[in-house]
């Protein structure tokens, strides 16, 4: 085990490192292209960026926020990315220090950093993330004990402990992610058009993978009410159409998200084996 101070440091300084790739993501996912290759490139002349003005944070400084070949100027959204998720590894080690739950809340943290910006950009919430984290979120909580709520009351009492876990964390997903869709559906079907984008359900059903109903359920309502009160008053100050103006709602929502983990879940770094 590490020093704790020595610990959430180099949690910060990996999170730094995800937070660019993070930034390679929140770019080419919803452009359909790949994130493997090729390398990184400068959007506006297409030079490949070399490793040393690819420094999380360090280069954006060095260069000033332009590329070295074009002097376009680079977006505030990279340095922000990858201070906000070294910020975010830094407070869940610090934390739960050295356990599982602290990676668990390092991988959440990360995938709601990525969808944030890729729906305040994009307006697009890539499967990558919600779905593929969705799936995560369900095979982990076989392993990390999920918040005890529905699912341990009406699951058999002789099921494993791993298994009335996994059904929480199902619960999670797949409720709320049913409910919001109907809400959608009813929108749709009164008004002609799409008021929530299936995006944001598949967001939802994430967050609910990892931290259950009532983390989904916290998440649902500050998120709603931060839209509500914030998104009309951009709208306002913008003087945009509140009629076609797309809110960003995942963005919201994944503020709300780092709520349920941070604020009144308690964290637990025991493993549960399901065999």
């Amino acid at each position: 085990m590490l020093e704790p101070n020595l610990a959430a440091a180099l949690a910060t300084l990996f999170g730094l490192l995800i937070g660019s790739f993070l930034n390679v993501c929140i770019y080419r996912l919803p452009r359909d292209l790949s994130v493997v290759t090729p390398r990184s490139f400068c959007p506006n002349c297409g030079n490949t960026i070399a490793w040393y003005d690819n420094l999380p944070v360090m280069s954006y400084l060095i260069l000033g926020g332009k590329c070295r070949h074009c002097g376009a100027v680079i977006p505030w959204r990279y340095p922000l990315v990858e201070l906000l998720t070294g910020l975010s590894f830094f407070a869940a080690v610090w934390r739960m220090g050295e356990s599982p739950e602290a990676v668990k809340l390092c991988v959440f943290c990360a995938l709601i950093v990525g969808l944030f910006f890729m729906d305040l950009e994009e307006r697009i919430l890539a499967d990558e993330f919600t779905v593929g984290g969705m799936i995560f979120g369900f095979v982990l909580s076989m392993f990390l004990p999920m918040p005890k709520f529905i699912g341990h009351f009406i699951l058999p009492p002789e099921w494993h402990d791993s298994y009335k876990s996994l059904g929480e964390s199902l619960i999670g997903g797949l409720a709320p992610s049913i409910a919001l869709w109907g809400i959608g559906e009813i929108y749709y079907r009164l008004r002609g058009r799409e008021g929530l984008g299936f995006g944001d359900v598949k967001m939802i059903g994430m967050i609910g993978a990892f931290y259950g109903l009532q983390g989904a359920l916290l998440t649902l309502i500050l998120g709603s009410l931060a839209g509500s009160v914030f998104g009309l008053a951009f709208i306002a100050f913008t003087k945009k159409d509140a009629q076609t103006y797309e809110l960003p709602f995942g963005s919201f929502l994944g503020l709300a998200a780092l709520v349920p983990p941070f604020v009144y879940i308690e964290a637990s770094s025991s493993l549960v084996v399901p065999w």
